[in-house]
């Protein structure tokens, strides 16, 4: 079967300013790349189209021409919530034109919606819930679809769900992702603009799950049950990335990549053993890393260290990370700094029970932790996670899936008199942190060594002075 797996580019931006996204970062698919690695490996016909990428054509209709041309059997869609209604509109479009064939949606949308999605999208066939790599290939093998474990799809025109799939438990069987079915990676691919030392750049994941419950994060495709690819299968993931693609550092995207010591040290000596030439960055949880781990993984070639922190309010945290603490969140930042590592740190506005004073408390940490890099999300409330039961009934949330990426607010804190104030409150935040003459300070050194992203910063440098002002509680 001729399979072709669709990244849509989804709404990933703020309506009405300049979409700078894929100058800030442009990373490649890689659960998309996972799949088509998996199917190729069944001898199915695959084909890899990013919407988001460097050659993809501009606009829906142009977009769907190229990949009719393709005569595709079966189009698979991975969606996000805010990119779940463009791949609807990929797939009305494709099947007007080709109605036989068979269009899937997989991806954490869909997994937490289930099968009511099909009530409400003729254009979609089928739903896959969970891990996909089983089920796709079941589906493209053209099994019956009510033997086929984790799928939705109509039966006598009503919306039915199979029995949940069991998890793939050694995530050592999968083939590394097809990159080379990603037209132009790695160069024409980039990590977030300085925050890599070297060029071109790639991103790993090799974990799946989380045994942890945070309050704000959807579970509903890997679960709560923690499994890992093993150091040996990790690195030769990096040395083939770095062999046949040239690649010179990567990001691991874990959320728990230094749950277990033993995987990790394996990992780092041999690294340090058998260089490969790469550096990496990764994210860590706060107590999940001593000074012995940390030197190990600075002498593997670790650079910089993503931290979740969310919030510098005390109660807030509590609420979301219950036993987390502000003390331990800088007994860890200090650690890492002492280790000569560059510290990131990841934060949310606009949780539930956040006030003008809370995020002002927020503000206050990113400034006092002396971090290297900060990322201040919006919060968005997602089907799937824990507090989606009582922000989904909410009047100070609209549920436009289109606006739920991040990057705008679909909820108002009751602490808030209004959007306006919560954005002036936030555009503030994200101002005095660059503003920092301290923090500018550690940027000219960071800047020089990852002096590779100065090119593209500087071609696009007009259209990011205009999404600056995005960022400037005057302007809001």
């Amino acid at each position: 079967m001729r399979v072709v797996l669709i990244h849509p580019a989804g709404s990933n931006w703020i309506p009405g300013e300049v979409d700078v996204s894929t100058v800030v970062n442009r990373l490649a698919p890689i659960g998309l790349l996972s799949l088509a690695a998996y199917l190729e490996r069944e001898n199915h016909e695959t084909v890899v189209f990013d919407g988001s990428g460097p050659y993809a054509p501009t606009g829906l209709e142009r977009q769907v021409r190229k990949i009719l041309a393709m005569e595709p059997d079966l189009v698979g869609f991975s969606a996000t919530t805010s990119s779940f209604p463009d791949a609807v509109d990929f797939a009305q479009a494709i099947k007007s034109a080709r109605p036989e064939t068979l269009t899937v949606v997989g991806g954490v949308h869909a997994s937490a919606m289930g099968a009511v999605l099909l009530e409400r999208f003729a254009s979609v066939d089928f739903l896959v819930l969970g891990e996909g790599e089983e089920t796709l290939r079941e589906l493209a093998s053209g099994m019956s679809p009510s033997g086929i474990r984790g799928l939705a799809y109509r039966e006598a025109g009503r919306a039915t769900t199979t029995p949940a799939r069991p998890v793939i438990e050694d995530l050592d069987a999968l083939p590394f992702p097809a990159y080379r079915r990603l037209e132009g990676f790695p160069k024409r691919y980039h990590l977030p603009l300085f925050q890599s030392p070297a060029t071109p750049g790639a991103t790993l994941v090799t974990s799946r799950g989380c045994t942890y419950g945070c309050s704000y994060c959807d579970r509903s495709v890997y679960g709560r049950m923690f499994r890992s690819n093993s150091a040996a299968y990790i690195y030769g993931h990096m040395e083939h990335l770095r062999r046949d693609f040239g690649v010179r550092h990567v990001t691991i995207y874990d959320d728990l990549f230094t749950m277990n010591r033993e995987r990790v040290v394996e990992l780092c000596e041999a690294l340090v053993e058998r260089p490969l030439g790469i550096s990496f960055n990764c994210a860590l949880r706060v107590g999940h890393a001593d000074e012995e781990m940390l030197r190990l993984l600075k002498r593997a070639g670790l650079w910089m260290v993503s931290l979740g922190i969310e919030t510098g309010d005390p109660d807030l945290l509590e609420r979301l990370k219950p036993g987390l603490t502000i003390d331990r969140v800088r007994e860890t930042v200090d650690r890492i700094r002492r280790t000569g590592l560059k510290v990131k740190g990841l934060f949310m506005a606009g949780l539930p029970g956040e006030t003008p004073e809370t995020l002002r408390r927020t503000s206050d940490l990113t400034i006092s932790l002396g971090l290297d890099e900060m990322n201040l999300a919006k919060f968005t409330p997602f089907p799937g996670a824990p507090l989606w039961g009582e922000i989904g009934k909410d009047p100070g949330f609209v549920e436009d899936w289109r606006l739920m990426n991040c990057l705008n607010f679909t909820y108002v804190p009751q602490g808030f008199a209004s959007k306006e104030e919560l954005q002036r409150c936030y555009a503030a935040a994200v101002k005095r942190f660059y503003d920092d003459p301290a923090w500018r300070r550690r940027f000219v050194g960071r800047a020089w060594a990852c002096r590779h992203s100065f090119g593209i910063f500087l071609r696009n440098l007009p259209a990011l002075l205009r999404a600056r002002r995005h960022f400037d509680p005057d302007t809001v």
